[in-house]
């Protein structure tokens, strides 16, 4: 058992579990984090990879969280300009569907209720039916463009924890929690490790951020309390294809069933298309698209491409299970997605905190709303830093423009390792920021990388992984650190799982 008594204990690493332990550890409080598996291992992979205002909820009247998400996407944008990227999005008019002064009246609100600054606006746009790069039917003559912003969701999770683990947190994967008890001035707590062994800590505050478990957390493991708060799951699934078309642009598309869909271009090669929102039950970790989402997905987006997707198209599929606040809807696609903070607390100590729904963009607001509410429990060395300081490898030249910021890196990289290949710069430059030149430390040619396993991945790579970013198999290299298994053949995803064994 350890005998420090920490001032917070998470439940939970996905964004918002880890966004809360680096805006906690950054304000001088000792944190726990715990997580059943590896990272990101589960929803917080499993998005669309946006950072956005979320365009489709004008419709639902939900300005407050399109205002708080658009703000918090050029926040962001400023200290991960590294791992977020601008992105450009059309969307076309389909005349069966919405009425064009009706999507150019929601994009003007989504231009200016969030104070854009960096971003460029909306503007409405013709299609060239003859054009190569226009890959959409020619009955869409006209449409609209506007700005938003991609991100590798799984490394915002990771750069998070590295911050909150610079501050002082103590970050734990692969740590099942089992049991909390309130026990004379703290909570003690019992998880176990990765080798089966009982571990235990004490608290002062416990936080539930496990996600789509976060009523399993209540009601299975003796916390004695009633929840007032439910939590509806919804599955989203998307599917990967190969490149639809030549430009940089994503697609948000309109659905007959009032749903929205997106085609982003995803790791160069490739379009990501989704997603789907289906009522789940059952255990989140088996979540995977079925032959009906899949089919759903290609559909949609066949209504709007010349060329037809089918499901033979399909590489690749991901899905996670989103816990949404249950806020009575019936509609699984116009449930909110604001997050919910209950706090249980008995005879004024030994307060529970557990968070229902929540979204990606607003993971930063979320962390900083729990510390508030917190803030009668526990005495913090400072107030809100988080949107000033940069996220690890985030501290680049220019951080008022992000963009340059980037480029600058690259030049700056390519200067100092000619001899890497121009996409292996880009690739290391977006996924690690500054901290590629700690990666690449000591190397003077490609040999001095160690064993290449294809994809543009060394050894000296792997190993900075597991040594830096808590890695432990070829999953999480592959698939959660980076996207690498999608370039990579079968045995050369099994050369690297075969190394990381060694």
């Amino acid at each position: 058992m350890t005998t420090d008594i920490a001032d917070i204990f998470i439940i939970g690493g996905g964004i918002n579990g880890v966004g809360i332990a680096r805006d906690a550890a950054g304000r001088g409080l000792k944190v726990i984090l715990v997580e059943q598996d590896d990272l990101a291992s589960a929803t917080s992979s499993a998005s669309s990879k946006l950072i956005h205002g979320g365009l489709r909820y004008l419709e639902h009247y939900d300005f407050k969280l399109v205002r708080e998400s658009l703000r918090e996407r050029e926040t962001l944008w400023k200290i991960a300009p590294h791992i977020i990227k601008a992105r450009r999005f059309i969307l076309p008019h389909h005349s069966g569907l919405r009425p064009a002064w009706f999507l150019r009246l929601g994009l003007f609100l989504y231009d200016y209720i969030g104070g854009r600054k960096l971003l460029p606006a909306t503007k409405s746009i013709k299609f060239d039916a003859f054009s190569a790069s226009n890959p959409l039917k020619p009955t869409f003559k006209k449409g609209f463009e506007y700005s938003d912003c991609c991100v590798d969701d799984a490394r915002l999770v990771i750069l998070n924890a590295l911050s909150a683990k610079e501050s002082g947190a103590t970050i734990l994967p692969r740590h099942r929690f089992l049991n909390a008890e309130r026990n004379k001035g703290f909570w003690l707590i019992d998880a176990e490790n990765e080798a089966g062994e009982l571990v235990q800590f004490k608290t002062k505050v416990l936080i539930n951020a496990a996600g789509p478990w976060v009523d399993t957390v209540i009601n299975d493991c003796a916390l004695h309390t009633i929840a007032k708060s439910g939590v509806r799951l919804v599955k989203g699934s998307h599917i990967i294809v190969p490149k639809l078309y030549k430009h940089d642009k994503a697609y948000t598309f309109q659905n007959a069933d009032g749903r929205i869909i997106f085609s982003i271009p995803y790791e160069e090669k490739f379009t990501l298309i989704g997603t789907t929102d289906v009522a789940f039950e059952g255990e989140p970790k088996s979540a995977h698209a079925s032959p009906d989402e899949i089919e759903y997905l290609c559909g949609a987006a066949s209504e709007y491409f010349e060329d037809p997707i089918k499901p033979t198209d399909v590489i690749w599929t991901y899905s996670g299970v989103r816990s949404l606040y249950d806020d009575g809807e019936e509609n699984t696609s116009v449930i909110t997605r604001d997050y919910v903070l209950e706090l249980d607390v008995i005879d004024g100590a030994l307060p529970l905190l557990s968070i229902f729904g929540g979204k990606l963009t607003t993971y930063r607001l979320l962390a900083t709303d729990v510390l508030e509410k917190l803030a009668p429990y526990i005495k913090t060395s400072r107030g809100k830093w988080t949107d000033r300081e940069p996220l690890p490898g985030g501290n680049l030249h220019d951080r008022k423009n992000p963009e340059t910021a980037i480029a600058q890196l690259i030049s700056d990289l390519s200067k100092k390792k000619p001899w890497l290949e121009t996409a292996l710069v880009n690739r290391l430059a977006h996924a690690y920021g500054t901290r590629v030149f700690d990666l690449l430390d000591g190397a003077q040619s490609p040999s001095d990388l160690g064993q290449y396993f294809g994809a543009g991945l060394y050894e000296q790579e792997i190993k900075f992984l597991i040594k830096e970013e808590w890695a432990q198999n070829a999953d999480d290299v592959l698939w959660r650190r980076s996207k690498l298994g999608l370039h990579m053949t079968e045995e050369e995803r099994a050369a690297v799982a075969d190394f990381i064994k060694l």
